[in-house]
């Protein structure tokens, strides 16, 4: 279930932290997002991780970061190595936050929460942004919850229909800007890309 996320991550922190640094499948969707996200914009990742490889990606391209993740050991790794970026230890579906963000991305963690409180993130992530602010996430291709595994032990994951993140996208004012439903790079998931209207 989505409440034994942090738990999971956190057990799991150091395991997760070097599986996460071998691999960068997603470059090329963080420099479409970075397309829209003016030179030195402030952007919100949630579900950081310990800032590698996509925190790294954008302070090294020089934008102010702010990650959010639920285990505080990811969050203690982060934090020690971007000192003068914003770290939070906490849940997207409550965490306090005001931005505005020139942009913001959830990678592989919006799909942890059940499809109700997918909904309520994006609405959420839409408050945040600043106009024309974009928004990168991924999902599973249709509407479902399935139990996956990682290192050993099982791991929720849930995604609503595209048609339904597409509603969401018109209700919030989100434009989509790229979607591919079954990205071979990223391991067959479906990745989104909208911008906030100005």
């Amino acid at each position: 279930m989505p409440d034994r996320i942090a738990a999971h991550y956190e057990r799991n922190a150091h395991a997760f932290d070097a599986a996460r640094r071998e691999r960068f499948v997603e470059r090329p969707w963080l420099d479409r997002f970075l397309l829209g996200v003016s030179r030195g914009g402030h952007v919100l990742d949630l579900g950081c991780g310990g800032g590698e490889p996509i925190a790294r990606y954008l302070i090294d391209r020089g934008h102010a970061l702010t990650g959010v993740d639920l285990s505080q050991a990811l969050i203690g790794l982060a934090s020690t190595r971007f000192a003068r970026h914003r770290w939070l230890r906490g849940d997207m579906r409550t965490v306090p936050l005001g931005g505005p963000f020139q942009g913001a991305l959830a990678w592989d963690s919006l799909f942890h929460l059940q499809p109700e409180d997918q909904a309520a993130t994006i609405a959420r992530v839409a408050g945040w942004l600043a106009p024309g602010g974009m928004f990168l996430f991924n999902t599973g291709p249709a509407r479902g919850e399935v139990t996956g595994s990682q290192f050993g032990e099982p791991l929720y994951h849930a995604s609503l229909d595209p048609a339904e993140y597409r509603m969401l996208f018109a209700e919030l004012g989100l434009m989509e800007i790229a979607f591919t439903p079954d990205d071979f790079a990223t391991g067959g998931r479906s990745v989104w890309l909208a911008r906030k209207a100005d």
